[in-house]
């Protein structure tokens, strides 16, 4: 189940997608199997074969790829998340997400 985003930021991420752009969606998400996690990073594009050239410049294996029909994606969890997201000037993504602390 996603949480943190609205439609607009939704549709925006599967407009891109389906034109063919590498496009970030980060939200929150819980799931038993990444204890520790509490966001996920869906990098997604239609053109699976850009996409499996993006993920080689971080070691992803296009194993990772989650077939959706429509828009195909590698999920980035944790710490590799984070760096990634640092190295494609999307830090942002996670930054929106992190609620802001007494002292802000």
């Amino acid at each position: 189940m996603a949480f943190g985003i609205d439609r607009k930021i939704l549709r925006e991420w599967k407009q891109k997608v389906k034109d063919g752009h590498i496009s970030f969606l980060t939200h929150y998400w819980i799931d038993e199997r990444f204890p520790g996690c509490s966001t996920v990073t869906k990098v997604g594009c239609s053109d699976l074969n850009k996409l499996i050239s993006w993920g080689k410049k971080y070691g992803l294996s296009k194993e990772w790829i989650h077939k959706d029909p429509q828009f195909p994606h590698f999920d980035l969890f944790g710490e590799r998340q984070e760096q990634i997201l640092l190295a494609e000037d999307q830090i942002r993504q996670l930054e929106r997400l992190k609620k802001p602390s007494a002292e802000d």
